[in-house]
Order: C-alpha cells, then sequence, then structure tokens
C-alpha cells in the first residue's frame, strides 16, 4: 500500500471514530431526558354545534366545501378533546436554548389554522393568508402590546413576538368575527396541543417534578403533577365533563 492510500485509510478511520462518537453522545443526551405523553378525554353530552354563517363574504363560502362546525366546543369521534393546550406550567426553568423558527400560523378557507398553537416569549410568530379576500388581525394580549392589523390578498405575511408569557391570547378577525384562535405563549419548549385523537407528548423534558397544566377554550383548565424519569415516558391523562 503505498503513503497515499496509508493516509486515506487513517483519514476514513477517524473520521468513522468521530462519527461513533457522536452517537454515543446523541444517545447519552437522549436517554438523560425523558418523555410526558397523555390523552385529554371527555365525558357526557357533547355539546350541539351550529355550523358557522359565513355569508357575509362570498369568498370564505366559496372556499368551504360544506358546513363548518366551530373549532370550540367540539369533541373528537373517540370521545377524546383536540384542540387543547397542555404546557408545563411549574419545575421547568425559562428556556436558554438559541430562539427556534418562527410559528406559522395561516388564515385558511376563512379560518385560522390551526385554531391553537404554543409559542416562545420572544419567538417570531409568523402569519399568513391563504384567501382571495381582506382580513384583519387583531391579536389580544392582556399585557404587552395589542396588535391590529389588514392583510389584503396576495400580500406578504406579517410578523410579530410577545413580550410576556400568558394563557391564552386570543386572535380574532374584525373582518369576519368567527374567525378566532389562540395562542400559548411560555417561557419553556414543553408543551403539545391535541389532536383529533385527543393525545400529546411532550418530548425532550430533563428528569425532575413538574405541575403539568391544561387549557381548553370550553371545558375549562386542569393541572397534576407528573414526575419525569430519565429515558422514560410518563403518563399523565385527563377527563373534563359536560358542562
Amino acid at each position: 500500500m503505498n503513503t497515499k492510500s496509508r493516509v486515506a485509510y487513517i483519514v476514513l478511520g477517524l473520521a468513522l471514530m468521530l462519527a461513533a462518537v457522536g452517537l454515543v453522545i446523541t444517545a447519552g443526551a437522549q436517554s438523560g431526558q425523558g418523555n410526558i405523553a397523555g390523552r385529554v378525554n371527555f365525558q357526557g353530552k357533547p355539546p350541539q354545534l351550529r355550523p358557522i354563517v359565513m355569508d357575509k363574504d362570498p369568498v370564505c363560502v366559496s372556499e368551504q366545501s360544506g358546513a363548518v362546525l366551530p373549532q370550540d366546543g367540539r369533541v373528537n369521534a373517540n370521545g377524546t378533546l383536540p384542540n387543547a393546550f397542555v404546557y408545563v406550567s411549574k419545575g421547568a426553568s425559562a428556556s436558554s436554548a438559541p430562539m427556534a423558527a418562527p410559528v406559522t400560523m395561516a388564515q385558511k378557507g376563512c379560518e385560522y389554522v390551526p385554531h391553537v398553537l404554543g409559542i416562545l416569549v420572544g419567538q417570531k410568530l409568523v402569519v399568513q393568508s391563504d384567501d382571495p379576500t381582506t382580513h384583519n388581525i387583531h391579536v389580544m394580549p392582556k399585557e404587552g402590546r395589542d396588535w391590529n392589523v389588514s392583510q389584503q390578498p396576495g400580500s406578504r405575511p406579517v410578523t410579530t413576538r410577545f413580550s410576556h408569557a400568558e394563557i391564552m391570547v386570543p386572535v380574532h378577525c374584525n373582518v369576519h368575527p368567527w374567525m378566532e384562535a389562540y395562542i400559548g405563549v411560555v417561557t419553556n419548549p414543553y408543551f403539545a396541543v391535541t389532536g383529533d385523537d385527543g393525545s400529546f407528548t411532550i418530548k425532550g423534558v430533563p428528569p425532575g417534578d413538574y405541575t403539568l397544566s391544561i387549557w381548553t377554550a370550553t371545558f375549562g383548565t386542569q393541572e397534576k403533577q407528573v414526575t419525569v424519569r430519565a429515558g422514560e415516558t410518563s403518563t399523565a391523562d385527563f377527563t373534563f365533563e359536560a358542562k
């Protein structure tokens, strides 16, 4: 084997060794954290939801293929709740990690998508419109600046940030009064929003004892204590009852 070949093999060996070390470090970091998972259940008779009347704007009607029901008060087919905001409210330190990528909220079919979202204090919120009609985004935190801006069809996305934590910040469209959304502004990244199966998973939580809180627009709030252990998934289920 000539000198050039020996050097190439040595370089390749070093690269493979470094890659292996990186995998070990990554695995160690993951095993040093845990997860919180659960489901948000509902008991009783679900609310009777009336279809949203969008006749005020023919464009909104044309963007929908049928009747549209409100998001608030919905119950999934499996007896669970969507749009529940679950978050670690006590026990976690404020995030010191580099700021995460922007969070996007879209206006699509004259609805806010997603209906409920979470964001860190200082993280950028980007609001875009996919609708060929004018919207007015009205963000109303109890603390901080009230944010109200119109968005024309085809215009660029608009952005904002939140300077204070708040559960929850309501969002309305002054042009289309049925358009509503809610934003959970938090100081740590340990949060989730339930979907069509009512489940949630909060990953990468350091070991420790925490207060896990949950917010719903219609059925109220709850909290419970949860202990997270390294390399394990702690279960935390919630149940709300019909009012």
